[in-house]
């Protein structure tokens, strides 16, 4: 035996691990995002292609804000404008009068108030039946399909306006012309029938999309009127009393409902079913 025989031996075992090692699990949530996002992209999409502009005007209001928030920033501590439940006694005896009525304040109300505030209530309420009943809520419409698609509606201060615009594959009149096609006719007798039922009056107006080149005699002027004058034509002849119209305008190109103003959708009559307590 030698020097070194008795130096131990040193045996140096690598250990391998399947699979690499352990890597985190980050990319799985990661992953999870990106198939949720996909599948709200998705259905999001089907919507989109699934629903009329007048039911996603409905999804639209269902989600905006109906809570009134104060515009002003109070400088005081109180809530709402900086007011307190003292505001109006300290304002009394400082000679400076009383404030705006504050939430959790029942002012003294007359009885003719109370009547106007009922009679608006019966116009709205008269206007939605109106509206229910031509757009179908709740039931079958008394229009067709291809009719309740160039149709929408919305209730303002003025009253019920109802719009009846161009698709781009069937036209409400004849290109360029006054001259309806049979689908603003039927529009035109089933809204006549409607209005019977009650005595509002109607304004009509007239709008078209605007030329893409500038002309020195505009048509669109005599176009939308043109159009306006047949919608009422229409109406008479459907049973509506003359003397409810009210108005009766074309507002040529200038009030276009989208950002192109060329675009066809532009293209459209507004019958307007005002409101008679304004």
């Amino acid at each position: 035996m030698g020097v070194g025989s008795n130096t131990p031996t040193i045996i140096k075992r690598k250990k391998i691990i399947a699979g690499g090692g352990h890597h985190g699990g980050a990319w799985k949530v990661a992953y999870a995002d990106f198939v949720t996002a996909m599948m709200a992209f998705f259905m999001l999409m089907w919507l989109l292609n699934a629903t009329t502009e007048q039911q996603r005007k409905g999804i639209a209001d269902y989600f905006s804000p109906t809570i009134p928030i104060n515009r002003v920033s109070g400088g005081g501590s109180g809530a709402f404008g900086g007011n307190n439940i003292f505001t109006e006694e300290t304002l009394a005896q400082s000679g400076t009068g009383i404030s705006q009525p504050t939430i959790g304040m029942n002012p003294v109300r007359s009885e003719s108030d109370a009547e106007g505030d009922a009679a608006v209530a019966a116009q709205v309420a008269a206007l939605r039946d109106i509206e229910a009943v031509l757009m179908g809520m709740g039931g079958e419409s008394m229009l067709s399909d291809q009719a309740l698609r160039h149709i929408i509606t919305r209730l303002t201060d003025e009253g019920l306006v109802i719009e009846i615009y161009d698709l781009p594959d069937v036209t409400l009149f004849m290109d360029e012309t006054a001259i309806p096609n049979p689908v603003t006719a039927e529009i035109a007798t089933i809204m006549a029938s409607l209005f019977a039922s009650v005595s509002n009056a109607v304004a009509i107006e007239g709008h078209l999309s605007a030329k893409s080149l500038l002309q020195l005699d505009n048509p669109v002027w005599d176009l939308s009127t043109d159009r306006a004058a047949q919608m009422r034509l229409m109406l008479q002849s459907g049973g509506l009393d003359p003397l409810r119209i009210a108005r009766q305008t074309g507002a040529g190109d200038r009030d276009p409902v989208v950002r192109d103003p060329t675009a066809p959708r532009n293209n459209r009559i507004e019958v307007i079913l005002l409101r008679s307590d304004i």
